[in-house]
């Protein structure tokens, strides 16, 4: 092969090289934020657990779900979850839930050691989507459990938020999906989660000064016996 075949295949290779790194970008990581959240402060709130949250199938992936106005579902080549989008979720809703109900009690499922809860979440979010053309839309149902794992409540939610179509704004709608969930959630669960304060011991009424001077009833009492000296000694009942 002649000098100038080799360096026209070497210059062929270096395009195709520089061809694929201008096809192919880096994938931009998102998260789902909160928001500014208020920090909680009362150690004595509700105690929540929060837990099991399950996504949907679709869902249980890195790259973003983009849905097309068709409903065909594809996926971003241009972004990606920074994380599980399960655990994104659910940390999320932990952390408005508890500025919500003004608590530090809340826990993730499963329970840690010693947390008793007043009301347990059991969450399923069975869409949460957007795409360039439609809208962010997120589906769920909720089922609250007392302390004695007895159904309390439940409720299915639906809510849809707009966006502009660039993958930034699609991840901020549905991040405010996400905010209105937590408080419908906390609305519900408030109710059922009424902090038990302890019950005062009942104390017994001082007796009355009619009580102290009334002697006490010792029973029937025996007759005495009384002796009446006689030629015979006789013990007269």
């Amino acid at each position: 092969m002649s000098a100038w075949r080799v360096l026209a295949c070497l210059s062929l290779v270096s395009l195709l090289g520089l061809a694929g790194c201008t096809v192919n970008p880096p994938a931009q990581l998102y998260q789902l934020d909160a928001g500014a959240s208020p920090v909680p402060v009362r150690e004595n709130g509700v105690a929540v657990l929060l837990g099991p949250v399950q996504l949907a199938d679709y869902l249980q992936r890195e790259t973003l779900v983009q849905r097309q106005a068709d409903g065909i579902l594809s996926l971003s080549s241009e972004a990606r979850w920074a994380g599980s989008l399960e655990t994104n979720v659910s940390q999320q809703l932990l952390r408005q839930l508890s500025s919500q109900l003004d608590s530090t009690r809340l826990a993730l499922f499963p329970e840690k050691p010693g947390f008793v809860p007043q009301v347990q979440v059991l969450l399923n979010i069975s869409r949460l989507d957007s795409g360039p053309k439609e809208p962010a839309v997120l589906d769920a149902r909720w089922r609250l459990l007392d302390q004695k794992g007895q159904l309390r409540d439940s409720r299915v939610f639906h809510q849809e938020e707009k966006h502009d179509g660039s993958i930034k704004d699609q991840v901020r709608a549905q991040s405010d999906l996400l905010r209105r969930l937590a408080a419908q959630l906390a609305k519900d669960v408030r109710p059922l989660a009424v902090v038990s304060e302890p019950q005062p011991t009942p104390h017994k009424a001082a007796p009355t000064a009619e009580q102290t001077a009334k002697p006490k009833d010792e029973g029937p009492k025996m007759p005495l016996v009384v002796p009446i000296r006689t030629d015979a000694e006789v013990f007269r009942f």
